[in-house]
């Protein structure tokens, strides 16, 4: 672990929990001014966010495209709704914006796309390409002598990808331990549970045969996460390396954690502020 990087004590994993009931929040309230968006996703993902965002990434939030930034690579564009979730909490993009997600000439386009929004690194709209997109940053930051990692968070679908192969196969042989892999696995796509579609275990023995250092984790435990992400920086191997997230989508809104769910949670027009209410209750709020 670097010197910079103070082993998380109970009080860090509490303020980590508030920045993942805000990500969590944002979603929501973005959610509600669309009566749509992938915001099951949104709620599964948001501890993963909390951590890389509010105890890893280097940023400035009032310089989206400083050089010596970490970068964030979001392959699964429907995921917008998180990202942007996350990145209104780390003051890259203005809370007022939420009013405007998924409007004509929003800065919050319902699909992420990386010429409208600030912290957006990457278009990620067809699947399976984030991960070579990643390999290539990373390689040109080596390259240019940098110490910024290169994030790339990709779904358990992406691994139905040829594409995604490749670039794993491509990181090990140039040995970019530059680069991160996250990979949310929450056994959900368009046409049927992840797993079914085309079997992905065993996902881990997968990734270590590529050549990468591997961790799975509980996606929704932020001790597990905290510890896979340092130990992931901290490694002095020079291979890239991977953090499987087993996540539940709708986490931290009991309703939707137990909706029968496919690639797209449907949310009622009366349920947005029973999920509000549900979450602030989850989260002790008052």
């Amino acid at each position: 672990m670097s010197a910079s990087l103070s082993i998380a004590g109970a009080e860090e994993v509490q303020k980590l929990r508030q920045h993942a009931y805000r990500i969590r929040r944002n979603a929501l309230l973005m959610g509600e001014v669309q009566g749509q968006g992938y915001v099951g996703q949104a709620l599964g993902v948001a501890d993963v966010l909390a951590v890389a965002y509010f105890r890893h990434l280097k940023f400035r939030a009032d310089d989206p495209e400083w050089e010596g930034r970490d970068r964030f690579l979001l392959s699964i564009g429907h995921y917008a709704i998180a990202l942007y979730a996350a990145l209104i909490e780390a003051g890259i993009v203005l809370e007022s914006e939420i009013e405007n997600y998924g409007s004509d000439d929003s800065i919050l386009p319902m699909s992420g796309m990386a010429t409208y929004t600030p912290g957006m690194e990457i278009t990620g709209g067809s699947l399976g390409h984030g991960l070579g997109i990643g390999v290539g940053m990373a390689l040109g930051l080596k390259r240019k002598g940098s110490d910024s990692y290169i994030y790339n968070l990709l779904s358990d679908g992406e691994l139905n990808e040829g594409s995604t192969w490749e670039a794993a196969a491509s990181a090990s042989h140039w040995k970019l331990n530059n680069l991160i892999a996250i990979v949310d696995v929450n056994d959900q796509q368009a046409d049927e549970r992840s797993s079914k579609v085309l079997n992905y275990e065993p996902i881990a023995d997968r990734w270590t045969a590529f050549g990468w250092e591997t961790w799975r984790v509980n996606g929704n435990d932020l001790e597990e996460l905290v510890r896979a992400f340092d130990s992931a920086v901290s490694s002095q191997s020079d291979k890239p390396r991977v953090i499987i997230c087993d996540t539940l989508m709708g986490r931290g809104v009991p309703l939707l954690e137990t909706r029968e769910k496919t690639h797209f949670i449907r949310v009622d027009e009366d349920e947005w502020s029973l999920a509000l209410k549900q979450l602030d209750d989850v989260y002790g709020i008052k």
